[in-house]
């Protein structure tokens, strides 16, 4: 289970968990449940799943890659300026591909029963870096740009971004980008028994899929 947009944001616990406890009312025996690594909202949302009674596992992520190729980042990618309020921090950055597979082990498979999996990527990355796998991968000048929180919800909502929301995220970043995050685990090899997956590997196929290309947007492309 997970809580959109995310487990950390306002409100995100008291969802999480009714909708537990009506699961576990229901008859749902085990529940795997979709965390953000070093949240507030995010560890309360974790504490509702121990206490609805469930057999529960709690599986972390923090800044999920493929947010470089979906929703408002993949437009800044195509702008050739990514611009975000997190300054020079080092992040784990994490595979979708990776933390699905982890749920579904954990959901089924035994021996993930009170356990916390906390998945990261096999390396640290500022968002510079991350930015500069990406121009190599696509051959265009992309460079990313460290602005003020205010700055950025500006820009979002310049964009048609609801100022709630916006806000909201702006508050999440202020609240888990300051280090906290800036640590590597070998989660995703010792459950899957395979490596994670790296960021470069993820920008070179990204790239050759032409959703980063400038003219993506115009043209309907995804």
């Amino acid at each position: 289970m997970a809580f959109y947009p995310d487990a950390a944001f306002p409100g995100a616990a008291r969802t999480v968990g009714s909708f537990a406890n009506l699961a576990v009312a229901c008859g749902v025996r085990r529940l795997v449940l979709l965390a953000d690594r070093g949240a507030d909202e995010a560890e309360r949302c974790e504490q509702a799943v121990r206490d609805s009674g469930a057999e529960w596992t709690i599986v972390r992520a923090g800044f999920i890659t493929q947010n470089f190729s979906e929703a408002f980042l993949v437009e800044l990618v195509r702008a050739g300026v990514v611009a975000l309020p997190v300054g020079d921090v080092a992040e784990p950055f994490t595979d979708a591909e990776d933390i699905a597979d982890v749920a579904v082990a954990a959901l089924t498979e035994n021996g993930h029963a009170g356990r916390i999996h906390d998945v990261t990527g096999p390396r640290l990355l500022t968002f510079a870096d991350a930015v500069g796998e990406i121009a190599r991968a696509t051959h265009r000048e992309v460079r990313y740009l460290s602005v003020t929180l205010e700055q950025f919800v500006s820009s979002l909502t310049g964009r048609g971004v609801p100022g709630e929301y916006a806000t909201q995220l702006a508050g999440l970043m202020a609240e888990v980008f300051d280090g906290r995050r800036s640590n590597v685990t070998d989660t995703v090899e010792r459950v899957l028994g395979r490596p994670p997956r790296d960021f470069a590997e993820y920008a070179h196929e990204t790239a050759a899929t032409g959703v980063w290309d400038a003219h993506a947007g115009s043209s309907g492309g995804a």
